[in-house]
């Protein structure tokens, strides 16, 4: 009786992931600050929050690494995130392909799009810093 009862357990669990996926992704944002500089290497971290529909929200540790012509230091605080294609909270979690060209004296703007498989991360700020040039990396997403 125990066996069946875990068996129908399962099955339902299992149905449940099956129609949650079937039911179509759901908006996640991530809100976030982050700073870092650039001497042909670039690197920022930062923290934030992501926070979706379904109602669940997790905190967040980013960091972007790559390298390119690239100088500077910069500093972007309340910045946002608007994922696609997410259909679960835990798929923003990995790394993310990004490219980008920058330039900001004293008040600056970033606005990039970064990539893992089909989800999408639109991100956009505005912060402190000087900084010219272009860079290709990492975008990472991690619990902290």
């Amino acid at each position: 009786m125990r066996a069946v009862l875990n068996l129908a357990t399962a099955i339902a669990a299992l149905l449940g992931v099956a129609s949650a996926q079937a039911a179509g992704p759901i908006d996640c944002e991530l809100r976030f600050s982050m700073s870092g500089w650039s001497a042909f290497y670039k690197h920022s971290t930062g923290t934030g929050t992501v926070t979706c529909d379904n109602g669940r929200s997790m905190k967040v540790n980013i960091s972007a690494k790559g390298g390119g012509i690239t100088f500077g230091k910069s500093r972007i605080d309340n910045g946002i995130g608007k994922f696609t294609e997410v259909y679960a909270i835990s798929d923003i979690i990995g790394g993310y392909a990004t490219a980008e060209a920058h330039a900001g004296a004293s008040k600056s703007a970033s606005a990039r799009v970064v990539t893992k498989g089909p989800i999408s991360l639109a991100l956009s700020g505005k912060g402190k810093g000087w900084d010219v040039g272009v860079a290709f990396g990492n975008f990472i997403i991690s619990k902290p």
